[in-house]
């Protein structure tokens, strides 16, 4: 299973956040079952735990739009060293 896009999605006014977790794979559960759910969770939270840990270092603002709203683009790489860090823990 290979995770290819992870976006967040906060919901102004209320207390969720939506993640679309994009992704390949061969085989697997079946949609709604249980053990989906708590596969994609599981790939969700290692992409997450790659951001934070990407953040850490330097990153760059990639792109901007926008005066009183505004959206950044940022793009945080993560070291070799931390990338073989970050699989030997999963």
């Amino acid at each position: 299973m290979t995770l290819q896009r992870l976006v967040l999605d906060y919901r102004t006014g209320e207390l969720e956040i939506v993640l679309r977790v994009l992704y390949r794979r061969q085989d697997g559960p079946n949609p709604g079952t249980k053990a989906r759910g708590k596969e994609v969770s599981r790939l969700a939270r290692s992409g997450l735990q790659d951001a934070l840990e990407a953040l850490e270092g330097d990153v760059e603002v990639v792109g901007t739009s926008g005066f009183t709203t505004r959206e950044d683009i940022l793009l945080a790489t993560i070291s070799p060293a931390a990338d073989k860090l970050v699989k030997g823990a999963r």
